[in-house]
């Protein structure tokens, strides 16, 4: 079983938090084992250098007959047991014990007649001393610690801030929007050093900058060449009405209406990527415009209204969507096609081979079919431009038994 963990667990800033923690315990840690390991010894030799120094004194005392003094005394009782053992032995050494409840350190060695003679000398101070360091050196610490990761928190938060800006600007260019600009205050400012955050949302607002003007550049092309090939056209269709009936006429005839067609095709894009189309709204009766849409389309799809409702659209836009779904499932699926009405939600499904995989991963791209080619990849295009002015919502996908599916949901 897996536990799951909130959403914040994976985040620069968490991270970047608990690794200044971490870091900073484990130098509190070592400073501090460092400080106590250097006073205990200085402390701690001290003691032991006085223990062994008034054993002197004792043993030469004892030696010479004379009162022992500094509370020394011949096979104490009290010497710890590993301390007896060396002396017996004819060593002299110093250990550190309890002596009624106090700490003490002793210092023990051989004197004549094989016996033991001990100094006691109170630890307690330097037991009190090594203590209160150490508590001084864990509030230390822990404050150090806690100062560290409130300064460290602030400073990556606000890194992590500009960085998360930047991702919410990328991510509204990956949606359409190429006025979104970061405008980092690091990279406007050319006087000031840029740090890596700063650098990159200068790169990303500049790749935006080249992306719009690219864009604006296409979109003015293919308005001017639209517009260019409109007269030319009229005139070539007007002329081709006049030739003679018989085979070749039929095909001229046909061929300047798909070229015609190609033409306001593309007037109707560069209307729709300048984004300024307005609406005409009225109330429709999703039944019978779809009704309508398939008369018109003169193809032999089938109308089911699961249930009807009137919506407040614009009748030529929304049109102009379903009949490019229902053509273009003809021409690139195969029978039976199916357009269901439910609601405010309209289904156009085909059997075919389905919608291809860049289609449904980046959705229609102009110019741009697969397999045998009918089109230009200009209908559903348009459908998806005027689903937007609509603030309809349009999604393409593959049916499970097979065949394409497009569902227009309207507000």
């Amino acid at each position: 079983m897996r536990l799951a963990l909130p959403r914040w667990t994976g985040t620069l800033a968490v991270k970047a938090a608990v690794f200044i923690t971490v870091m900073c315990c484990a130098l509190a840690a070592l400073l501090g084992v460092l400080v106590h390991v250097s006073v205990t010894n200085q402390t701690v030799g001290q003691t032991r250098d006085l223990a062994l120094s008034r054993l002197t004194e004792a043993t030469a005392a004892f030696e010479a007959g004379d009162p022992l003094t500094w509370g020394a005394g011949v096979d104490s009782p009290d010497l710890p047991a590993p301390l007896r053992e060396l002396a017996a032995a004819g060593d002299r050494g110093t250990m550190v014990g309890e002596t009624h409840g106090r700490p003490t350190m002793w210092a023990a060695g051989p004197v004549n007649g094989g016996r033991t003679l001990a100094v006691a000398v109170d630890y307690s101070q330097g037991k009190r001393t090594i203590d209160g360091l150490d508590r001084a050196i864990v509030w230390s610490s822990a404050l150090a610690i806690g100062a560290t990761l409130l300064v460290g928190a602030f400073a990556v938060t606000r890194v992590t801030r500009r960085l998360h800006a930047t991702a919410r600007v990328a991510r509204r260019i990956s949606a359409g929007d190429l006025d979104a600009r970061v405008g980092d205050p690091l990279a406007k400012d050319p006087t000031r050093h840029r740090d890596e955050v700063a650098a990159v949302a200068a790169a990303l607002d500049s790749m935006a900058a080249s992306l719009q003007g690219k864009l604006l550049s296409e979109q003015r092309f293919t308005a001017d060449v639209a517009h260019e090939l409109r007269t030319p056209l009229t005139g070539l269709h007007a002329a081709a009405e006049l030739l003679p009936p018989g085979r070749p006429t039929e095909l001229v005839r046909d061929r300047v209406a798909a070229l015609r067609t190609l033409t306001e095709d593309l007037l109707e894009i560069s209307r729709l990527d300048t984004g300024r189309e307005r609406l005409e709204l009225d109330r429709e009766p999703l039944g019978a415009l779809a009704e309508r849409v398939v008369r018109a389309s003169g193809t032999d799809t089938e109308v089911r209204v699961v249930r009807d409702v009137a919506v407040e659209t614009d009748r030529r836009r929304l049109e102009r969507v379903l009949g490019n779904l229902v053509v273009n499932a003809h021409r690139h699926g195969r029978g039976p096609v199916v357009l269901t009405v439910d609601g405010a939600v309209v289904t156009v499904r085909d059997h075919g081979d389905g919608y291809p995989e860049y289609l449904l991963e980046h959705g229609p791209q102009r110019f741009r079919t697969e397999g045998v080619s009918k089109g230009h990849g200009l209908g559903l295009t348009i459908a998806v431009g005027q689903a937007e002015v609509l603030g309809a919502r349009l999604v393409f996908g593959n049916a499970v038994g097979g065949g394409a599916v497009a569902v227009l949901t309207l507000r």
